[in-house]
């Protein structure tokens, strides 16, 4: 099936094309087989090829705005190898990046403007730098989260809860034998896991949280966030002192991962957008600037395949 461009008439990107003299993509835009070394300035078969980088050649992504078809993403990267001192490009419209592997003596800013002399949008690449690395930030919190939930339920299922709601257990000697345990000197080392998972992921996982919610306090403000991390922290400190201080009450470690795990699902998943992590939501707010798009793609791989 033909990947026909949807605007009509010919593109500034068809344009570029035509005064290079590239040759474009076959007519059906289908790929060359994988492994197949496609030469440059040939844009038919842009899916995976071999192409020779030498060792001292740079390498720079690129988040743009405009690849919307396999046809364009072979034109783009044929127009990118036909400049001098390129080695190899790489265009994915999927997320809107395009990987170009160059010579020093070639600066991001001339690729920069090939790209937007082919009438693609080019994002400021310091923002799509950060957001990048702001989403990957985000993907290990929730990784964290998860990983230390479940680290920490565990042996509250097997062991701790069992002793706490035993009606719901009908074999009363494994109760007690669980019990023994918790009464032994084994406790402490179990607690000190237990606190050390549940802090670490408190502290990794709600990293931007506790960021805002100490921005709020040193402010005066009131926030959720602020609600949150104090109830948490006062959760957390509770247990460690009935823990290891001798203080009557139950150790509710298990509360504390239970409510990281849940406010970080919200965060990645829910209605705040966790693809950016300011220290301050407001004063990032008041430092963006006036002409960027929100609505601009930004880059989530390096642009190869």
């Amino acid at each position: 099936m033909r990947d026909n461009d949807h605007r009509g008439g010919e593109t500034p990107l068809d344009a570029v094309v035509r005064e290079r003299g590239i040759d474009a993509p076959d007519a059906a835009g289908e790929r060359g087989p994988p492994g197949d070394e496609a030469p440059a300035g040939d844009a038919a078969g842009s899916g995976p090829r071999v192409a020779r980088v030498p060792s001292d050649h740079d390498h720079d992504t690129f988040s743009v705005e405009g690849i919307d078809t396999d046809r364009r993403e072979g034109l783009v990267e044929a127009v990118l190898r036909d400049v001098d001192g390129v080695s190899a490009a790489s265009a994915t419209r999927r997320n809107g990046t395009v990987g170009v592997h160059h010579d020093p003596s070639v600066s991001r800013e001339a690729l920069r403007e090939v790209l937007a002399e082919c009438g693609l949008v080019v994002a400021p690449g310091d923002e799509a730098f950060e957001a990048r690395r702001a989403a990957q930030f985000a993907s290990a919190r929730v990784a964290v989260a998860v990983l230390f939930g479940l680290m920490v339920a565990t042996p509250y299922i097997a062991v701790l809860y069992p002793t706490r709601v035993e009606w719901l257990f009908y074999d009363p000697v494994t109760v007690q034998y669980l019990q023994s345990i918790l009464d032994s000197s084994m406790t402490t080392h179990f607690f000190v896991n237990l606190g050390a998972l549940s802090g670490l992921a408190f502290l990794v996982a709600c990293a931007p949280a506790i960021r805002r919610a100490v921005a709020a306090a040193r402010d005066g403000r009131f926030t959720n966030e602020a609600a949150f991390v104090g109830g948490v922290a006062a959760l957390y400190g509770y247990s460690t002192l009935v823990a290891f201080a001798g203080v009557e009450g139950a150790v509710h470690y298990d509360l504390v991962a239970y409510a990281v795990v849940v406010a970080t699902l919200w965060t990645e998943f829910g209605v705040t957008d966790a693809a950016t992590d300011p220290a301050s939501s407001d004063d990032a707010a008041a430092e963006a600037p006036a002409d960027v798009d929100a609505d601009e793609p930004v880059a989530m791989t390096d642009g190869g395949r």
